[in-house]
C-alpha cells in the first residue's frame, strides 16, 4: 500500500518555522514527508534537514518522496526522543528548528493490517516501531483488571473505562482477544446502548488508550521537549502539532515552563532561584486548522499547533 497522509496544518507550520535557507532542521516525526519536503525546498545546498521516524514504512516512503534533495537530507530510523544521540552521531550540535507532528499517520491508520483502525478486522498489533516486541494484543490479554481500568481512563479519558476492562477480562477468560473486531465488540458491549447511539465510534478512544500506552507516546513526548528546546539556536522554533488534549496539555504547560521557569513566591521583590526563562511561547492560543482545510481533511480537526522560540 502506497503511503499516503494528508499533512495537517502544513503551510502554517512552515511558516512558524521561519525557515533560515542555511539553516539545519529536524522533523522527529518524519511518517511521509509532507512537511519535510516543503522545509526541503526552502533550504540551500548549505542547509540541512534531518528526518526521524520509526516506522520502517514511512522511511521508505520518505525516502521516496525526498529523492530530489538527496544531498541536503538525512533520513534516520529511530524513534525522536533519541534526537541528541542522533544529531551527536550527524556530528551536529544545534539546530534552528524542530518539528512534531504526533500521534498516528493515515497511513497506519488505513493499512488494516497494523491494527490501529476500529474500522477494520485485523490483529491487534497498533506498534509504531514494528521491531518493538510486543503489541496491542498484550496489553488487552495480559494486563490486569485493573491496569487496563487505568489505561483506558487515563490515556482515553473514557467514562467507562471500569466496565470496559471488566469485559475485557471476563471474555480473555474463555480465549485470548486477538483481533481488533473482537475488541471493539467487547467495547460495545460495555457502553450503554443509549451512550452508544450519540458521539463517535465508541471503540475510539479505548483504541487510543491503548495505542498510547503500547507505544509510550506520552512519555516519550514528556521527556523530549526540555532536551529538544535546549538543542534550538538562539531565535530557533520548536513547533509541536498535537491531535488530542493530553498531548496538548503537555506541551503547553511546558512551553509555559520554559518559558516561565521561576519558582519563587510571588511576594518576592526579585528572583533568587536563579532558574533563567529559555525563551518565548510564541502561540499564546494554539494554531487551528483553516475552515478550508477542515473540509479537504477531516483528520484534522482535533490538531493543535504551538509554538516555542529560543532567546
Amino acid at each position: 500500500m502506497e503511503f499516503k497522509h494528508k499533512s495537517v496544518l502544513l503551510h502554517e507550520t512552515i511558516e512558524q518555522l521561519n525557515i533560515k535557507p542555511d539553516g539545519i532542521y529536524v522533523d522527529g516525526t518524519l511518517g511521509g514527508a509532507g512537511h519535510s519536503y516543503e522545509i526541503a525546498k526552502k533550504l540551500t545546498c548549505k542547509g540541512r534537514l534531518i528526518g526521524i521516524d520509526q516506522d520502517g514504512d514511512a522511511i521508505c516512503a520518505a525516502a521516496g518522496r525526498l529523492k530530489e534533495f538527496v544531498d541536503k537530507v538525512t533520513i534516520v530510523r529511530n524513534n525522536y526522543c533519541n534526537i541528541e544521540e542522533v544529531l551527536k552521531e550527524l556530528s551536529v550540535s544545534k539546530v534552528d528548528g524542530i518539528l512534531l507532528d504526533l500521534g498516528v499517520s493515515s497511513y497506519q491508520l488505513d493499512t488494516a493490517e497494523r491494527g490501529f483502525s476500529y474500522m477494520e478486522d485485523a490483529p491487534l498489533d497498533m506498534r509504531m516501531d514494528r521491531r518493538q516486541s510486543s503489541t496491542a494484543g498484550d496489553i488487552v490479554n495480559k494486563y490486569t483488571e485493573n491496569e487496563l481500568f487505568h489505561v483506558i481512563k487515563d490515556y482515553g479519558e473514557e467514562k467507562f473505562a471500569k466496565n470496559i476492562a471488566k469485559h475485557i477480562v471476563r471474555v480473555r477468560a474463555e480465549k485470548p482477544i486477538e483481533t481488533t473486531k473482537e475488541l471493539t465488540e467487547i467495547i460495545k458491549a460495555a457502553i450503554p446502548m443509549k451512550v452508544r447511539a450519540v458521539g463517535g465510534h465508541p471503540a475510539k478512544r479505548t483504541f487510543q488508550a491503548i495505542r498510547i500506552e503500547l507505544n509510550q507516546e506520552l512519555t516519550v513526548l514528556s521527556t523530549s521537549l526540555n532536551k529538544m528546546i535546549d538543542l534550538l539556536n538562539i531565535n530557533g522554533r520548536l513547533c509541536i502539532i498535537t491531535f488530542h488534549s493530553l498531548e496538548d496539555r503537555i506541551v503547553k504547560q511546558n512551553f509555559k515552563k520554559n518559558e516561565n521557569p521561576c519558582t519563587c513566591p510571588p511576594h518576592f521583590p526579585v528572583c533568587v532561584c536563579g532558574k533563567e526563562s529559555k525563551g518565548k511561547v510564541i502561540t499564546k492560543k494554539p494554531i487551528l486548522p483553516s475552515d478550508k482545510e477542515l473540509l479537504e481533511n477531516s483528520r484534522s480537526k482535533s490538531a493543535k499547533l504551538r509554538v516555542f522560540e529560543r532567546r
